[in-house]
């Protein structure tokens, strides 16, 4: 568990948790879920002594729960969000530990970067001085946002052409919020380069008219994937979207930074709710790019079946008078025209070659023979 103390001018990591509310600033709560659940009790009279008040039973239940879906929940103390990340890691599903990965990783199937996307909840509970996070066990989120925070320029000791820390660090609980969830979405947008790689080489082997394409597992896997991601996105929309409702009735105060503050609140979760979208938009788009490469690569088979049915057609058509002239000559009767001469059989070989022939350009002018263009 880490303990921050973010003031205007910088961040200071506290050895454990505070014991009363601070003067200035607000309080960072961050510890894995297993923690957590763990220390619940120790956090819960920290909550107490540093707000007054202490989460109920069942948001301390939703943030426990690693398979709970994004949603937004509030108090008349607190707002509770739930929101599922889209980054490069290691799903929970010990249901037994939470917070605990498992020792082997999940046997999924599709592509690789798909089964590296961790979607693993990460809840957090904001107060008016306090916001607590509750994150997956080795959350890379956690410690990059903290690194970033500790190494922000501090306005103690300004630099010459550098920006005052006011505009690196958060100014209250639900901004650090925000930034949070914000970096957990750009984290899908950092992965979608390579997953859309991925996804345009089974497109181009499924259109390859003479390969064939084998991994149908691989592609399944990836469809089914694609459309939890769009799920989970949908939840996450939907979470932003009533956090962002019930910031609009919020009051300017110096706890949300005063007016300017409150507008910066609003930008940051229209932001965050646009970045959602184009993930959203994104993977869509993947699942729509797969469908149609599925659909043109049975399309073409279609067609290599017709071309194979033509040209066997075609070639039935060719000796099927060939075949009709030979039944003919051998027949068993006595008497047969050409039967007994000596030339019968050049005579007869020569009209079934004329016969083919003539077959054949007349099926070639009616560009039954042609091969379909690639």
């Amino acid at each position: 568990m880490r303990c921050f103390h973010i003031q205007p001018h910088g961040v200071t990591e506290l050895p454990g948790c505070p014991e009363r509310a601070p003067a200035h600033g607000f309080i960072w709560i961050a510890c894995g879920r297993r923690e957590f659940e763990v220390e619940l009790t120790h956090i819960q009279n920290t909550l107490q002594a540093v707000t007054g008040r202490t989460l109920l039973d069942l948001h301390t239940s939703d943030l426990l729960n690693n398979q709970l879906p994004s949603h937004f929940d509030y108090t008349s103390d607190y707002d509770v969000l739930v929101f599922r990340r889209l980054t490069a890691g290691q799903t929970e599903a010990d249901l037994a530990a939470p917070g605990t990965p498992l020792n082997q990783p999940l046997r999924r199937g599709g592509p690789p970067v798909l089964r590296r996307i961790d979607t693993s909840p990460v809840g957090f509970a904001v107060f008016d001085k306090v916001v607590l996070s509750v994150h997956p066990a080795g959350c890379a989120v956690l410690e990059h946002y903290a690194q970033r925070m500790l190494s922000a320029p501090s306005l103690a000791t300004p630099h010459a052409g550098t920006r005052s820390a006011g505009n690196h660090l958060p100014a209250s609980p639900a901004d650090l919020m925000l930034r949070v969830v914000t970096h957990m979405v750009d984290g899908y947008l950092d992965l979608r380069r390579e997953l859309t790689r991925q996804l345009d080489h089974w497109q181009t082997e499924l259109l390859k008219p003479r390969a064939r394409f084998l991994n149908w597992s691989a592609l399944l896997d990836a469809r089914m994937s694609l459309h939890q991601l769009d799920d989970i996105c949908e939840d996450q929309h939907s979470a932003v979207l009533d956090w962002i409702e019930s910031l609009s009735s919020w009051e300017a105060d110096d706890d949300t930074g005063g007016q300017r503050g409150l507008e910066l609140l609003r930008v940051r979760s229209r932001d965050v709710l646009e970045h959602i979208e184009r993930v959203v938009h994104h993977v869509r788009r993947l699942e729509q790019n797969a469908e149609a490469a599925v659909q043109m690569h049975f399309s073409l088979q279609s067609n290599r079946t017709n071309d194979i049915m033509r040209t066997l057609t075609v070639l039935t058509a060719v000796f099927l008078p060939l075949n009709l002239i030979a039944g003919i000559f051998g027949m068993n009767f006595e008497f047969i025209p050409l039967v007994h001469r000596q030339g019968g059989f050049w005579w007869a070989m020569g009209t079934m070659v004329f016969t083919a022939a003539g077959l054949s350009v007349f099926f070639w002018r009616k560009r039954y023979l042609e091969r379909s263009a690639r």
